[in-house]
């Protein structure tokens, strides 16, 4: 630890270790209530968690070889992709549906309701979740016996569809209920969209790693079975989603593959009966070796040619579907039959940017980056795909044609054939294209049928949603921890605005910034008493301050010359007669002469504290009335004299211009040693100013939380201060900080120690201030 840090923490502890039952009290306080906190109010969540494996090709995950060749439209996936998927809005929505989450059962608690997910001995079902209005409490209860749920005295059957104030609604049996509810129970209606987004607010979803298509589902919940059933719902509505999609290309697919179907059955059925009645009307014909080669030749070319009409049909259908403009369904028709790899290769590439498309399109905004990308790459693909359509349709038309010329030499050779041979030859021929294409057609749709084979979908668990078995927040040490700091600000905020902005003078740091004048001492607060007469002090600490105020002045210096000291304060109150008369008491337990003046004729409280009040003083003295030894005092203390006000008591500055003054002090310094002034208030009157410049000293007398700092302000503003001779401060009455007794002025200002130098005052010269 620096030194600096080690001052700051000293400085600290100074400052704020006596208030340390205040802390206690609040630490304790703050304990209770987090304690009652988290155990009425606080609602435990735990954390269901489960994991599954994304089929992604780029990442080395892929379907198997063998469910390659059944299924022929698996498309790849992409793991951040799918991971937007599983977190969309429209997935959720459907578990939420599925799940009947936006009837919700409670059980009504002493401090908060529960969720009554296990102890519900029902759910509830709407008939349209989307349209439903929103209820917060609507009590009910179940009689097993008649198996009824009775709301506000109206009872309902299960399993119907019941029309109710609330909606049409369908009561269920509850098979989650494991035990039995303790409270009243009562159901809410929540808009769909609500909770949706609170179910998404607690779901997150992250992949293992950046070359990992393994996923983490984690989902916060109050009732661990039900955030265990959400996960798996959510899970199973994801795979049966793709499972769907695939489905949907499958048929389109085989749609297509059952209309050529049709279309040829019915053709071989036309000549089929041609052949019957050709037979039976012209009899039947064998053909000659020539005519059955020529059979055979002329067969194989006109299935080339039908092959390539198959394939120029396949054409314009996807020719079709490319150019159209609204293919909101994302099936691409299939190519089959149609050998070109770059052609499939556009198609697959086109499906799965649609495909994509369609995916994102429930999850975001229209004006995403990533969908008008996208676009532009669906955009860019459509004109690549018709361009090698046009150069397939050319390359076959020039098959076809050139296919079309050699039957025509066919035809020609037919011309040598007998007419009866040559007709049925050729409706032979005709019969054996239509059968080839036919065997083709169903081999395609015997392919379609099997990709609807039930597959594992997109996506394979590897560990099914598991709740922990102990809540993952509130964290107790947390609030805790939050608490006790709460607590020591609380205490830091009070103690910081009590001092700061307190009125009252509370710390020797806000002496020291109105005045230049020396703090020469700081007197701890005394006993009060009940007592109006002076007695010797017996407290040690008391007599050792004014031991050490002696000390700090210089009034033991080497180049000791007589003092007069004028003891005066700010505001009545202060304690200037306490000093005075404590300050005399010291000088004279010291073996001098002194001599105590109460100059406060208002309210001489000295002359009170020695029972001189009805004894002629300054006052009378003042007037012409005695003489300066016919008003000295002296009382059973050893050394020390009094002389008090007098008895005329009341305002009398104007007797201090009389001239009487200066014979007075000149009588007292041939006398005493010492000469203490006891003046008024410097705030109120203008006798200490004038008594000033008799002496040589001046303690301008501050009390702790009693004096307040606009009169220390003003008297700097004013200058007032500054007429006074030599003035030096005595900060009075200083309190402990806090609650810790029995240390002096802890925490206020510097204790005994006084960081001025003693010789300030072994000086002859007076200084104004």
């Amino acid at each position: 630890m620096s030194r600096s840090e080690e001052n700051l923490f000293t400085s600290l502890v100074f400052k704020y270790l006596p208030y340390w039952p205040l802390f206690v009290v609040l630490i304790v306080l703050s304990m209770t209530g987090v304690w009652a906190y988290l155990k009425f109010f606080a609602t435990p969540t735990f954390e269901a968690s489960a994991t599954i494996i994304i089929k992604d090709e780029e990442k080395g995950v892929n379907e198997s070889r063998m469910t390659e060749s059944i299924d022929a439209f698996i498309s790849n996936n992409i793991v951040e992709n799918e991971i937007k998927i599983i977190h969309s809005r429209a997935l959720m929505r459907e578990v939420v549906n599925t799940m009947k989450l936006y009837a919700q059962v409670y059980e009504e608690g002493r401090f908060k309701p529960t969720l009554a997910y296990n102890s519900s001995p029902i759910i509830i079902s709407i008939d349209s979740p989307s349209k439903l209005v929103e209820y917060e409490k609507v009590y009910f209860t179940y009689d097993e016996s008649s198996n009824e749920v009775t709301i506000r005295d109206r009872r309902y059957p299960i399993n119907k569809w019941v029309d109710t104030p609330f909606g049409n609604l369908k009561f269920k049996i509850n098979d989650k209920k494991n035990r039995l509810a303790k409270h009243p129970l009562f159901f809410s209606l929540i808009e769909t969209k609500k909770v949706t987004d609170a179910l998404l607010a607690s779901l997150s979803i992250e992949a293992e790693s950046k070359v990992s298509t393994v996923v983490n589902l984690k989902l916060l919940d109050p009732v661990p079975e039900r955030g265990e059933d959400i996960l798996n719902t959510l899970i199973q509505t994801y795979n049966q989603l793709a499972v769907t999609e695939r489905n949907k290309l499958a048929a389109n697919t085989l749609e297509f593959v059952e209309n050529r179907i049709k279309l040829v059955e019915k053709e071989l059925e036309n000549l089929e009966t041609k052949v019957v009645q050709f037979k039976s009307v012209k009899g039947a014909i064998d053909l000659s070796e020539q005519g059955k080669l020529f059979l055979k030749n002329v067969g194989e070319n006109d299935r080339k040619i039908a092959e390539v009409n198959t394939q120029l049909a396949i054409l314009d259908k996807v020719e079709k579907y490319v150019i159209a403009k609204d293919n909101t369904s994302g099936i691409v028709p299939s190519t089959l039959g149609i050998s070109d790899p770059v052609l499939s290769q556009l198609l697959q590439k086109l499906y799965d940017s649609e495909i994509e498309y369609q995916k994102l399109r429930r999850t975001t905004a229209e004006n995403n980056p990533i969908l008008l990308s996208l676009t532009e790459e669906i955009e860019k693909v459509r004109p690549s795909i018709l361009e090698n359509i046009r150069n397939q349709r050319a390359n076959l038309q020039a098959s076809r044609t050139n296919l079309a010329a050699t039957n025509s030499q066919y035809n020609t050779a037919l011309q040598a054939i007998p007419q009866k041979e040559r007709e049925l030859l050729e409706i032979s021929r005709q019969q054996a294209i239509k059968n080839n294409a036919y065997s083709f057609l169903l081999q395609k749709r015997e392919e379609t049928v099997l990709s609807y084979a039930p597959t594992a979908g997109d996506s394979r668990i590897i560990d099914a949603a598991e709740a922990s078995l102990w809540p993952v927040s509130p964290k107790p040490l947390y609030f805790y921890i939050a608490g006790a700091f709460l607590a020591c600000g609380l205490g830091l905020a009070f103690i910081t605005f009590k001092e700061i902005f307190s009125g009252k003078l509370l710390f020797r740091s806000q002496i020291e910034v109105y005045t230049n004048a020396p703090i020469v001492a700081e007197l701890a607060i005394a006993k009060q008493t009940a007592r109006d007469k002076f007695e010797e002090p017996t407290e040690a600490s008391v007599v050792e301050q004014f031991r050490q105020l002696r000390v700090t002045m210089g009034l033991y210096g080497r180049s000791f010359i007589k003092k007069k000291i004028v003891i005066t304060s700010s505001i009545p109150g202060e304690g200037k007669s306490f000093i005075s008369s404590n300050l005399a008491y010291s000088l004279a337990s010291s073996g001098k002469e002194v001599v105590l003046l109460d100059f406060d004729m208002r309210n001489p409280k000295s002359t009170q504290l020695f029972s001189l009040h009805v004894e002629k003083g300054l006052i009378e003295y003042m007037k012409g009335e005695a003489e300066p030894r016919d008003i000295v005092k002296i009382t059973k203390l050893k050394n020390l004299s009094i002389i008090p006000a007098g008895i005329d008591i009341g305002d009398h500055t104007e007797l201090l211009l009389n001239g009487k003054l200066e014979p007075l002090f000149s009588y007292l310094d041939k006398v005493y040693d010492y000469i203490i002034i006891d003046t008024p208030p410097v705030d109120l009157v203008s006798d200490a100013y004038l008594l000033s410049d008799y002496c040589d000293i001046t303690l301008l007398v501050m009390r702790h939380a009693h004096t307040p700092k606009t009169i220390i302000q003003r008297l700097a503003q004013s200058e007032k201060i500054k007429t006074l001779n030599n003035v030096a401060i005595v900060f009075n009455g200083v309190k402990p900080r806090g609650f810790i007794k029995g240390q002096y002025g802890y925490g206020y200002g510097y204790g005994f120690e006084s960081k001025y130098s003693n010789k300030y005052y072994r000086s002859k010269a007076v200084t104004k201030y």
